[in-house]
């Protein structure tokens, strides 16, 4: 039965928007802590850390994120694991972060000057002192622009996740759509509620950028 647009719509729309919001941040959140470690690793004295980080994130970075929300959701459950949508989208778009910010991260790493490494190997400070008290506070500082709109990326990336069913603001959209059949006007919601949440972002990203002069 075809209908009108309704208040409820607008609330299912937000709850959906919510669900869309939670999985970036869960993706952001263990993606970096996943994404430091392996940046940490490409920037390592041992070769083979080195090689092994850089090969995950070629791996990564060469795999379409679709490829990886089907290995999660579909691949697992032939070995007789049945994530649910939303662990199975947590887990691929982890993944997909980690790649791209153990990336940024290893290039600001490696961006802190060399005497920076010098002087501080001149204090007789241990690797772990180097990089809590000279290297990172700088690479931070480097990679907050370049972080901020990799997650703007991630928040527009997780409408993928409607793919298993997962139901974020973009599959929202189809379903309110399959009842009213008015595409202009649900997706133009669906648009607006996405600009909502990432022009603050990429706002943000351009205000760091020109604060940190990066």
């Amino acid at each position: 039965m075809i209908r009108s647009l309704s208040w409820n719509d607008m609330l299912f729309f937000l709850d959906a928007l919510r669900w869309t919001v939670l999985l970036a941040a869960i993706a952001c959140t263990c993606g970096g802590v996943l994404g430091l470690g392996v940046a940490l690793a490409r920037v390592a004295r041992s070769r083979s850390l080195r090689t092994a980080a850089a090969t995950y994130i070629q791996v990564v970075q060469g795999t379409p994120v679709l490829m990886l929300l089907f290995l999660s959701y579909y691949g697992l459950s032939l070995f007789g694991y049945d994530l649910p949508p939303m662990v199975a989208a947590s887990v691929s778009m982890t993944i997909y972060v980690s790649g791209y910010l153990g990336d940024i991260w290893r290039g600001s790493i490696q961006s802190v000057p060399k005497q920076q490494w010098e002087a501080s190997e001149s204090l007789a400070m241990t690797r772990r002192q180097q990089y809590q008290y000279v290297i990172l506070p700088q690479a931070v500082r480097i990679s907050l622009p370049p972080t901020v709109g990799f997650m703007v990326q991630v928040v527009k990336n997780s409408s993928i996740a409607s793919i298993i069913g997962f139901v974020e603001l973009a599959k929202a959209g189809q379903l309110i759509n399959n009842v009213t059949f008015q595409p202009f006007r649900v997706f133009l919601i669906v648009a607006a509620l996405y600009f909502c949440v990432c022009y603050p972002l990429s706002y943000c990203s351009r205000r760091l950028e020109r604060k940190s002069h990066a």
